[in-house]
């Protein structure tokens, strides 16, 4: 039951997010449901490609591909108003990631991967759809560059792999504190250290 609540859940919060990003970048109509779906999907694709699922087992998803185009479809029809409050706080982003890295964590322990397997499964399958949509749209991935956003997906592997969260109480009190966490962590701005390499620009003009 954890399992498919949280499939769902992760499946209209990412279809959401490609969608908006979608519309912020002026994509058309075939575009914002092309990224909304690839949003949605493309983790879970990513994930089984590395974990050794076959691929097949995308296209076996019938009810949650409805669900992803029903919620691309609201978002379209909904008020630019709508969008824009929804955008500002990055709801749908945070859900899908809290979401998807516990699905993915909890995938990877049950075919009893080993603890970093289980970690990365989460990470990629939080974060993945993400990527991948900000690649399409465009724009530079915001999991690498501009706010805490990976590592909730790493620290729910964690738990997950390590046995704290194993009863579904617990597994959605983890979806819980992650989606917490990530919407506390883009509110107020939280960083991760960077350390950037200058440019050397070469002044000489001798031949």
């Amino acid at each position: 039951m954890v399992w498919d609540v949280l499939n769902v859940i992760g499946t209209i919060a990412f279809a959401a997010s490609g969608a908006i990003i979608a519309m912020e970048v002026k994509y058309d109509i075939m575009g914002i449901y092309i990224l909304g779906m690839i949003t949605a999907f493309g983790g879970g694709a990513v994930r089984n490609l590395f974990i050794g699922i076959p691929i097949i087992e995308l296209w076996q998803q019938t009810t949650l591909f409805v669900i992803a185009i029903i919620t691309i479809t609201v978002l379209f029809l909904i008020p630019q108003k709508a969008i824009s409050i929804i955008r500002e706080w990055n709801v749908f982003d945070a859900i899908g990631l809290s979401a998807f890295a516990i699905q993915g964590a909890m995938y990877a322990h049950s075919i009893h991967l080993p603890f970093l397997a289980v970690m990365f499964s989460a990470a990629i399958t939080g974060a993945g759809g993400g990527i991948i949509r900000d690649v399409l749209a465009q724009k530079k991935p915001s999991v690498f560059c501009q706010e805490i956003y990976l590592l909730w997906a790493i620290i729910a592997g964690f738990i997950i792999g390590i046995g704290w969260a194993e009863e579904p109480y617990q597994l959605y009190t983890l979806f819980s504190i992650i989606l917490l966490l990530r919407v506390i962590s883009h509110r107020f701005g939280w960083h991760l250290p960077t350390r950037t390499v200058s440019t050397i620009v070469n002044t000489d003009s001798s031949i």
